[in-house]
């Protein structure tokens, strides 16, 4: 699934216990924060158990099923009497997988919280095995309450000296349900329903964007830059290229990559743009992964990453750019499409927007929103004078988190990347 997705959602089972599975058919659907798959069989065989439900969170590397496979070999009685026992040992690992998983579950799973708790907070809970009862019991010093880092520590610090008592999983359970109970949901507008009223329930997409979007603006203190670009040289340039360069690669040239790749070399002269927030420390990443936002089908948002595209050349972006914009059309990003992102480009323009202030996408410090390119009367300063006439213009808005981006580079990497749109060479061959 790739090294940064630590676990799945299982959403659908295709196969039964006793199904016959050929090797590569899909067996199981699985859903990470932001991408369905399906898990394909390795080999042929039959379904002989599942460990896991729908909808059980699996950590990346558990048994999730026992697919039994024919030997074919001289000896098959004792072959068999073998695989009998390495599928009753593996059943009984699997078993003693998922005992954990379910306890590891329930105690880092905080989609019930009744109180924000930060990337951080939620990172050291995992890590150190704090139930969300636990969680909800501490009193937190930080600012309105919340929990802090600190907070976090100490409890955990206390715990391990005996101070505090580590709940068993019914206490656990016990615990979460008084905590729903004692703590009262923050109260929110009451909505009236109306008879001709339709009913619409949030998808299981739709609730993370939702979570996410309202954990970002709690973490971030979101300020906004904006800039105005001239891309007359790209439009005539693109305007001249784009249908040789569909005949000769079969796709189409959008402005995408020519945006991106400007992008990631504004990137590389403003390098703590490209950083994130732990805490009280900043980790300046090593490669520049940009998230290229797009609109899906049924109204969602994805953000399928480009890895490392300061490597790219305008023809490799290309390529890239439209192989992820297709395959997240299509449903058919991997979850690792979706992973290691370090700074995000949304293409507001798409739905004719001229700017937008879009919500930065965590653990990142910067989006940059593209608004949509317009012909429009400006001043042509020349030798000769200043001139007034037709020149196609977009608006660039900068969101940045001003903890650890202030002004001067938020307003300094935004006017680099129209430097270098407006610089763009009409000369350029892809």
């Amino acid at each position: 699934m790739g090294e940064s997705v630590a676990e799945a959602t299982i959403t659908n089972w295709l196969k039964e216990i006793g199904d016959t599975i050929e090797a590569d058919e899909p067996v199981l659907e699985i859903a990470t924060d932001k991408v369905d798959s399906e898990v394909p069989s390795e080999v042929d065989g039959k379904l002989v158990e599942k460990f896991f439900d729908v909808d059980d969170v699996v950590k990346v590397g558990e048994v999730i099923a026992v697919i039994e496979t024919d030997a074919s070999i001289d000896d098959e009685e004792d072959i068999q009497t073998e695989e009998n026992t390495e599928v009753k040992a593996s059943a009984e690992k699997a078993s003693a997988l998922v005992n954990e998983a379910q306890v590891a579950t329930s105690t880092t799973d905080f989609s019930d919280a009744k109180r924000f708790y930060s990337p951080l907070v939620k990172n050291i809970a995992k890590e150190e095995g704090v139930s969300l009862a636990e969680l909800e019991s501490i009193e937190g010093t930080g600012l309105e309450g919340r929990v802090t880092k600190d907070d976090m520590l100490s409890f955990v610090e206390k715990r391990k000296s005996g101070k505090v008592s580590t709940p068993t999983r019914s206490q656990v359970k016990e615990q979460s349900i008084t905590s729903s109970s004692q703590t009262p949901p923050k109260p929110a507008a009451p909505v009236n329903v109306n008879a001709e009223d339709e009913v619409i329930e949030m998808t299981r997409m739709g609730k993370m964007i939702s979570h996410h979007m309202v954990q970002s603006v709690q973490t971030s203190a979101h300020v906004q830059s904006f800039i105005e670009a001239d891309v007359t040289k790209i439009w005539n340039w693109r305007k001249k290229h784009k249908d040789a360069f569909e005949k000769r690669e079969g796709e189409k040239l959008t402005f995408t990559p020519i945006f991106m790749e400007a992008v990631a070399k504004a990137i590389k002269d403003f390098p703590m743009i490209n950083i994130s927030v732990d805490g009280d420390r900043v980790i300046k990443r090593k490669h520049i992964n940009l998230g290229m936002a797009a609109a899906l089908p049924d109204g969602n948002l994805i953000v399928p990453v480009i890895k490392d595209a300061d490597q790219l050349n305008l023809l490799g972006m290309a390529k890239k750019v439209n192989d992820l914009a297709s395959r997240a059309r299509n449903g058919k990003l991997k979850p690792d499409d979706t992973q290691g992102g370090t700074y995000t480009v949304t293409n507001v323009g798409t739905f004719g927007s001229i700017m937008g202030t879009p919500i930065i996408n965590q653990p990142q410090v910067g989006i940059l929103a593209l608004g949509a390119i317009r012909k429009v009367p400006a001043v042509i300063e020349t030798p000769e004078g200043d001139f007034i006439g037709i020149r196609y213009k977009m608006f660039l808005s900068h969101s940045y988190d001003h903890r650890v981006v202030n002004g001067a580079l938020g307003g300094q990497f935004v006017q680099r990347v129209a430097q270098y749109l407006e610089g763009f060479n009409v000369d350029k061959e892809i």
